[in-house]
Formats: structure tokens, C-alpha cells, sequence
């Protein structure tokens, strides 16, 4: 006789109700914070699609640290910049539901009030040093909570997505660049 049971997943139920529960809250508590404040304006930043004022700080301390032995320093400042512009590109070819999810994402971090409990940076972005953002990153890479691990590991591709697919980034990695036709 086969055994067809299956083998018990490592999300338990009760697990599972304590994300969605601690998801809820603080996407609830975010956007109720930011709706009361302002501070969730959707209307986006001169020169940008999607990307607002109160993400670039986040964006600013993060994609340094996320592109640091990939680019020199003296070229740092430029790959920020660009790698920000590809990345309001990418976002704003997102579908609807996932462009969402970005923004709520962005709003968790760029609120003080869910800030500094889930990232460990309590002031402002632009106050947080570079050791600051890798230790808000390796908590959220080595989380309990898979809705960190998960915005983690969206942090990380978009960032990722956004620089590397700019001719500049590509001899860094040996890629020679896509053929000519």
C-alpha cells in the first residue's frame, strides 16, 4: 500500500494566522497613518512615473549598500541615480496589483511609526548609515516572519532588476552586452 499523505508543511496553520494577522495590522496601521498625514501621496515626484518624494529617501540609503563591490565609489552617486530612473521605469510597467503591493511596501518603510519596529532605523532614512541598512537588511533576510523575508527578497530584485539592466553595469559582470542585430 502507498503512503499518500502528505508530508506537513513547515507553515503551520497557526503560523500562517499569525503573518496574515501581523500583515494586516501593519499594512492597515501604515496606510491609515499615511492617510491621516498625507504621507501617502500618490501622486508621484516630478521627472517620475511612480516613484513619490517620501521613497526616495529609502532608495537612497538602500541602493548603495545593495551595489557596493559592483560599482567604485567615485561612480556611486550616478549608479543611484540611474539605477532610481530604471527603477520608477520597471515599476511603472508593474501590474496593478503589484505596483501595490511596491507602494505599500515603500510606505511601511518611509512611516516612522513602522519604520523604526521593522527596520531598527528609527530616525530618518537619510540619518541611517551604511551599517544601519545592512543590518535592517540581514533582519529581514534571516526574519522569522515570511512577510519580511518576502519584502526582503522584493527589495533586493527590484534593486537588482533596475541597475543591472543598464549598459553601464554589465562589465562589472563580464556580460558583454545583448547582440547586435
Amino acid at each position: 500500500m502507498h503512503n499518500t499523505t502528505l508530508d506537513s508543511p513547515q507553515l503551520s496553520r497557526r503560523s500562517l494566522l499569525k503573518v496574515g494577522l501581523l500583515g494586516s495590522a501593519l499594512l492597515g496601521t501604515a496606510g491609515l497613518t499615511a492617510t491621516l498625514s498625507g504621507c501617502s501621496a500618490s501622486t508621484p515626484k516630478a521627472g517620475f512615473a511612480v516613484l513619490r518624494e517620501s521613497d526616495l529617501p529609502f532608495l537612497e540609503a538602500l541602493i548603495p549598500v545593495l551595489l557596493e563591490g559592483a560599482v567604485k565609489p567615485a561612480q556611486m552617486p550616478a549608479a543611484v541615480g540611474a539605477t532610481i530612473e530604471n527603477l520608477d521605469y520597471s515599476l511603472n510597467h508593474l501590474s496593478p496589483e503589484m505596483l501595490k503591493l511596491t507602494v505599500q511596501l515603500f510606505d511601511v518603510l518611509a512611516l516612522p511609526v513602522t519604520r523604526g519596529p521593522l527596520t531598527g532605523i528609527w530616525g530618518s532614512w537619510q540619518n541611517a548609515s551604511k551599517v544601519d541598512v545592512q543590518q535592517f537588511l540581514q533582519r529581514w533576510q534571516t526574519s522569522s516572519f515570511d512577510l519580511l523575508k518576502m519584502g526582503h527578497a522584493s527589495l533586493l530584485q527590484l534593486v537588482m532588476m533596475a541597475w543591472y539592466s543598464r549598459p553601464e553595469s554589465w562589465a562589472h559582470c563580464g556580460y558583454p552586452g545583448p547582440p547586435v542585430v
